[in-house]
């Protein structure tokens, strides 16, 4: 600390020119405003230190607190992780003890799963063995049955079918001992292909069409006579020529006359209409077509479908004998009991000529080459 300047005594100031200049200064003495300052600086620094020292306390207290609250908090999180951390314990425990559970499971099914697949192995070792025999007899067995098909119905796309199959399934193995075999089955098929196209289907459906229409077509018994035109009125006087003759005939015929007959011939002539439609004449070869009661009418008409329907069965069963036979009784039921005059029956009759003209009677080929050379081969040792 600055110390305070330290002012001349005026007493020994005015006795100083009294002095000698040539004595020696005299030393000065303390005064008493020094002295008394020196203990106040002292405790001015004491209080100073006492006050930063004090200062100093509060701080560290503050500190200390702080730091003891700061613990109590992380101590307290420190629980609080603790606790979620034995749960997450616990959780993972008891889910390692389900996966051991669960691997456990899935290591007796693998063991089982590898079991059955050693069987499946040692079951397909023993099917491949016998696989070639097994293809051969079950190509035996289709192409037996595609051709009792072709002799008893006919069938020739159900025969392609079963040799086209027959050659895929050979075809598969790729081994050379089925050459022989593939061979046959190609000169069959194209016995087949030459064979010529008889459109069975097309036949079926032109029949169906006649069958729909029996029930439509005029009978004889049924139909009605037409009724004759409406006679022309005739006028009471006829047009004279250009000569006065017919004038004067007009002129001499009184008008309660030329009434009269108008009524006479407007009488006479729907009686004779009258009698016309009573009576009439025609010339019918088969009488009891005539005679025939709406009973007889239906039924004769369900036996002409029937014989159709028997037409139909015998064309896809390629019987040319049954198929001709019932096709002629039926244009003879249409023929004797329809009238053959009228549009719809000339058209019926037109389509079953069409029907009939088609020829049946096609030589079908066998299969006995392909089933030849199966047996053949499965018959070798």
């Amino acid at each position: 600390m600055n110390e305070t300047p330290i002012l001349p005594d005026p007493v020994v100031s005015a006795a100083k020119p009294a002095e000698t200049p040539n004595a020696a200064p005299p030393q000065p003495e303390p005064s008493l405003l020094e002295t008394v300052q020196q203990p106040q600086t002292l405790l001015v620094g004491i209080v100073v230190l006492a006050i930063l020292l004090a200062g100093q306390t509060w701080s560290s207290h503050n500190q200390v607190r702080n730091l003891r609250e700061e613990m109590a908090r992380r101590l307290q999180k420190g629980d609080a992780s603790n606790a979620e951390t034995g749960a997450l314990v616990r959780t993972v425990q008891e889910t390692s003890k389900e996966l051991q559970a669960k691997v456990s499971l899935l290591e007796s099914k693998q063991q089982e799963a590898q079991s059955q697949q050693l069987a499946l192995e040692q079951l397909y070792q023993d099917l491949s063995k016998n696989r070639d025999e097994w293809a051969l007899t079950e190509i035996e067995q289709v192409l037996s049955t595609a051709s009792q098909q072709l002799q008893l119905a006919g069938n020739v796309p159900g025969a392609l079918i079963a040799l086209q199959n027959a050659d895929r399934s050979l075809s598969r193995s790729d081994k050379p001992q089925f050459i022989s075999i593939r061979r046959a089955i190609a000169k069959d098929t194209e016995r087949l292909k030459a064979l010529p196209n008889v459109d069975s289907v097309g036949l079926a459906l032109r029949l169906d069409n006649v069958i729909a229409q029996v029930d439509t077509l005029p009978m004889l018994a049924d139909e009605k006579p037409t009724l004759p035109a409406a006679p022309e009125k005739k006028v009471a006087a006829k047009a004279g020529g250009k000569d006065g003759k017919g004038k004067a005939d007009a002129s001499e015929t009184s008008p309660w006359l030329q009434s009269a007959q108008a009524i006479w011939q407007g009488w006479s002539s729907e009686m004779w209409t009258d009698v016309r439609q009573l009576i009439r004449v025609r010339s019918v070869e088969t009488p009891d077509a005539l005679m025939l009661s709406p009973t007889q009418a239906y039924f004769l008409r369900e036996n002409l479908k029937l014989r159709l329907l028997n037409a139909r069965m015998a064309l896809l069963s390629r019987n040319e004998a049954a198929f001709r036979a019932d096709l002629i009784a039926a244009q003879e039921a249409l023929t004797k009991y329809f009238d053959v005059r009228a549009k719809s029956t000339q058209t019926v009759q037109a389509m079953l000529r069409q029907v009939q003209g088609n020829n049946l009677t096609i030589e079908l080929p066998t299969l006995s080459d392909s089933l030849n050379a199966v047996r053949n081969y499965k018959a070798k040792p």
